[in-house]
């Protein structure tokens, strides 16, 4: 059996079911007060018996952080108790529950709340439909947005979450801070690369700290990043093996890349073939296992990810479809391509694939 199937033991000594993880993907499915849904609560518990981790979707740390309707919220003890439901479901069926924490900086969506502001590193506008022009963070707020991180960690520590996981991909705010094309501040949180991840260096320090005053080795931190950017000038493969390698020396158990395929290489260099994990594994080492994503389905996709050094994988589409993915592995059944109330999606994540999919694409259907 391929080991992706069997148990894994993290270096603190967390022992997972198996070293499939549920990626974290939107739901836009809260209540309206932000709240974990109903329907959420069942898509996790149906989940959580197939993977060795659940990983949330991205949870916003505060007010301002909050980047599209029925976002899930952790911004205050108000919260408490809707994380305890969401951990609970999780870890209940022997899952390890990673709350993912998450601030969308210049990519929050216009007019979610009176009053709103969209802030970021720097007032550039992202290349976005959507986007607006943010305001330049203080410096001061930006210690404040490090501790919302800090305080969400705490709700979801003693609401029972096993970790949490840092949404530094897919152009949101820990990204911003890091890219050239976003970051431009000239304090103690911009300029070169290695100053530009100052804000990361201080929000993993205050995390494990917070771990460590908890006396909570056992609690995960893992951190998920995005390899390159499309923008000139943006991040490129060097800054992020640079990244990488910086993060592999922090006390974090795991690191996350958001990629569309497990294989990918360079989108900025086409000339470059080289699978970007094969850079990365070569750079880091052993020092911290990497969790792979993007169209992994079969045990040939699996085995193949595998090959390539991940030591986890997150899987996306094949679980939102089939509520018995790792089971039908295990099996050697082919896992159900057919989205329907048997996929036990919340109403509104079920409604939006139907733009997002088209329906007969890579084997999916839609009911």
């Amino acid at each position: 059996m391929n080991k992706m199937l069997l148990e894994y033991t993290l270096k603190k000594g967390v022992t997972l079911k198996n070293r499939l993880v549920l990626a974290p993907m939107t739901t836009y499915s809260s209540n309206e007060d932000l709240t974990v849904s109903d329907e959420e609560l069942i898509y996790y518990n149906s989940r959580a018996k197939q993977f060795g981790m659940v990983i949330t979707a991205a949870c916003a740390v505060s007010k301002n952080a909050q980047a599209f309707n029925r976002q899930i919220s952790v911004r205050d003890e108000r919260y408490k108790e809707s994380m305890k439901q969401l951990a609970n479901v999780i870890t209940k069926e022997g899952s390890k529950a990673i709350l993912q924490l998450h601030h969308g900086g210049r990519m929050n969506q216009p007019g979610l709340y009176h009053n709103q502001e969209i802030v970021a590193p720097s007032p550039i506008k992202a290349n976005r439909d959507y986007a607006v022009t943010p305001r330049e963070l203080k410096t001061s707020e930006i210690y404040d947005i490090i501790d919302s991180f800090e305080h969400a960690t705490e709700i979801a520590l003693k609401a029972g979450f096993d970790g949490v996981e840092l949404h530094g991909a897919n152009t949101y705010l820990l990204q911003q801070f890091y890219s050239p094309h976003s970051n431009h501040r000239d304090d103690e949180f911009g300029g070169n690369r290695a100053k530009r991840m100052t804000f990361i260096n201080k929000l993993i320090e205050r995390i494990v700290a917070l771990r460590d005053k908890h006396n909570r080795q056992d609690f995960i931190i893992g951190y998920r990043f995005s390899p390159e950017e499309v923008e000139d000038p943006g991040i490129t493969i060097q800054d992020t093996l640079f990244l990488v390698d910086e993060l592999s020396y922090k006390d974090i158990d795991y690191i996350h890349i958001s990629i569309g395929h497990y294989e990918q290489s360079s989108m900025r260099d086409k000339d470059d073939t080289l699978p970007i994990i094969t850079k990365i594994i070569e750079r880091i080492k052993d020092r911290v296992p990497v969790i792979g994503v993007g169209k992994i389905e079969t045990m040939n996709d699996i085995e193949n990810a595998s090959a390539l050094g991940y030591e986890m994988l997150a899987i996306g589409l094949a679980a939102l479809a089939d509520p018995l993915y790792v089971e039908h592995l295990i099996k050697g059944e082919p896992i159900h391509k057919e989205f329907s109330k048997e996929s036990l999606l919340p109403a509104p994540l079920y409604e939006r694939l139907h733009s997002w999919l088209r329906n007969g694409e890579r084997g999916y259907t839609i009911k």
